[in-house]
């Protein structure tokens, strides 16, 4: 097929890498020799739409990943969409070929007996007389036992602790607002933070500042977690919505009812909550495979 003008527009037109133009290309002849060999049609313009399922089809079928599919679809609506809009094609038959979906990745997260000797490493908060050092203790502590956004965190204003309650004000993306309870170490380590900023005379409605007294911000949040997270775990992800992650995570695997992580999350749609569910599903096989007699390779009939 006429795919060379193609692969020259983009490499010197809209100048993407050798490597990605020579993907395409690749994907653009293995196409047109699907095309010969299957329908016996040579040129780009005898190509119809149902050619362009059948090809997915067989693609979907071979084992292909479903990035893979998805860039040789890329592909072939590029040249199209080009051949389109240079008077070559009358109608383009990639259009409305549905792109296929890929997986969603599990979260990663962070073990619970790493997290454990995470915060015994601290000092204890009520003989801890150092203000910034008990407040990496609570930072952590908020994204991991409040499942806080690094945004959310961030965001925290000392009005937003609510101590009689036990409970966070927090706003999340679009601003809105949740309520999200703590337990009594929390509480703790919030009460006792309040009390040294005092001393130490901070001022500013933000809940967590800088040495200079400045509200957080992403980055210093991102360094200060990958710090102390690289000192207690191998993993590979050690972002601060890896603690969040962690916190849905260790949510339901102890049980907890879905639609209340979801509202503690503060997701909009179930959807986005169902996928700390594939954590709990793959842990309950491996319980299985070990215990039941069942679960391993024995023939029980």
């Amino acid at each position: 097929m006429e795919s060379r003008e193609f692969i020259n527009h983009l490499t010197y037109q809209r100048r993407l890498s050798s490597h990605t133009a020579s993907a395409y290309a690749g994907d653009l002849d293995q196409f047109a020799a699907y095309c010969r060999d299957t329908y016996d049609v040579v040129s780009a313009g005898g190509v119809t739409r149902d050619m362009v399922k059948s090809w997915i089809t067989e693609l979907n079928g071979s084992g292909l990943a479903a990035t893979t599919i998805r860039r040789k679809l890329s592909a072939l609506k590029a040249f199209y969409l080009y051949r389109q809009t240079r008077g070559l094609q009358e109608k383009n038959p990639t259009k409305r070929i549905p792109t296929p979906k890929t997986g969603r990745r599990l979260p990663a997260t962070i073990p619970r007996a790493d997290l454990r000797y995470l915060f015994s490493a601290f000092p204890d908060p009520q003989t801890n007389e150092d203000y910034f050092s008990l407040q990496d203790h609570l930072m952590l502590s908020l994204l991991y036992q409040a499942g806080l956004r690094r945004a959310e965190l961030i965001g925290l204003r000392i009005s937003d602790v609510r101590l009689d309650k036990r409970e966070l004000l927090v706003r999340g993306k679009g601003n809105k607002e949740r309520i999200v309870p703590f337990g009594g170490g929390l509480a703790e380590l919030l009460e006792r933070a309040l009390y040294l900023r005092s001393v130490a005379q901070i001022e500013g409605p933000a809940l967590l500042v800088t040495a200079k007294g400045k509200p957080l911000y992403p980055k210093y949040v991102y360094n200060k977690v990958t710090r102390y997270l690289g000192g207690v775990t191998r993993e590979a992800k050690k972002s601060p919505h890896v603690l969040r992650h962690s916190f849905a995570t260790h949510l339901t695997e102890e049980g907890a009812d879905l639609n209340a992580v979801k509202e503690l999350l503060g997701h909009a749609s179930l959807a986005a909550t169902q996928l700390y569910t594939h954590n709990n599903l793959e842990r309950l096989r491996e319980v299985y495979r070990r215990a039941h007699p069942g679960g391993g390779n024995e023939d029980l009939r």
